[in-house]
């Protein structure tokens, strides 16, 4: 899920196409993720709206740039948490690819291990200029969408 503000209200989009893989060995006293990739198409983040889907969607440029990439370089750190078990904060370094524009971040989640199944849960705030994007206008320019946006993801692994 992404949300944001404009000047007339919050917003929320869900991302409805997704997909990814991720490696993870848990042999060890810390589990330790070898690989993690996400990938969202991007015509699939839905608001319920279908101008300011859109908008979205020429800010973007879906056009030419079909898919939001998510690909981890290497583990910054990772450390247990007390409640709830198996649960680790881990923070990722990667590429994050937005409408064919990369930078390198350090993506925060939290990793719960629970048999052959992992969960992995954060947010991770962010500007749209950043990625070369400018923030959506509607109504010639009278609805601004804001600058920072957040990214919210839950995710479960088999």
């Amino acid at each position: 899920m992404v949300t944001g503000t404009s000047t007339l209200h919050d917003w929320e989009e869900i991302a409805e196409q997704r997909s990814g893989s991720m490696a993870l060995d848990v042999a060890g006293e810390l589990p330790k993720v070898t690989s993690l990739k996400f990938v969202v198409e991007a015509e699939s983040l839905k608001s319920g709206k279908g101008g300011m889907d859109k908008n979205t969607y020429n800010a973007l440029n879906t056009d030419k740039h079909k898919q939001i990439v998510y690909q981890m370089t290497s583990i910054k750190s990772i450390t247990p948490v007390t409640s709830p078990e198996n649960t680790y904060k881990v923070v990722a370094t990667g590429n994050l690819t937005i409408a064919g524009h990369t930078n390198k971040i350090d993506l925060p989640f939290n990793l719960t291990v629970n048999g052959n199944k992992v969960s992995l849960e954060g947010k991770y705030g962010m500007k749209l200029t950043a990625f070369g994007i400018e923030p959506p206008k509607a109504l010639m320019g009278t609805i601004k969408t804001g600058d920072d946006i957040e990214i919210h993801y839950t995710t479960i692994w088999k």
